[in-house]
């Protein structure tokens, strides 16, 4: 049985969470980081996305200025489960379903969310001269019971 998954969970609990991960000093204008208690609203999409004109420097900036996500037209509680299905590697059939997206815009943004990733993994060795692995043993195939 799929569920739609994203009707379940709160705008403005996506809203904050898109917020604390995306803008951790807080939503401000890229331009002259003023907040947005120092802007005014400037349009409401019909997706729940606000866009805030600055005050002081006149530039347009929302909640996904300067993320991944600038420009798209996904809804909040889209990204944050599109987000959490793509880190929990659900198959992006049932994603689309779930959050009644394509199937083909699931798999675009699940590309570019792991180019992002690779992108920002560190290059650099471990300060250790020495690693330690744990070994692990499996018995692939092997039948229970059976002399080994």
């Amino acid at each position: 049985m799929i569920f739609p998954i994203a009707e379940l969970l709160s705008h403005h609990e996506s809203v904050a969470w898109i917020e604390t991960h995306f803008h951790p000093q807080g939503l401000q204008c890229p331009d002259c980081a003023a907040t947005p208690q120092q802007a005014r609203q400037f349009r409401v999409y019909q997706r729940g996305v606000v866009d805030y004109r600055c005050q002081h420097c006149d530039r347009v900036y929302n909640l996904y200025t300067g993320t991944i996500f600038e420009g798209s037209r996904l809804d909040t509680r889209q990204v944050v489960l599109l987000l959490r299905g793509v880190c929990k590697g659900e198959p992006s059939a049932a994603l689309a379903v779930e959050l009644s997206l394509s199937r083909r815009t699931v798999h675009q943004w699940r590309k570019k969310l792991q180019a992002n990733a690779y992108r920002m993994l560190s290059h650099t060795s471990l300060p250790d001269e020495e690693t330690e692995t744990d070994e692990m043993f499996q018995n692939a195939g092997e039948k229970r019971g059976m002399p080994r």
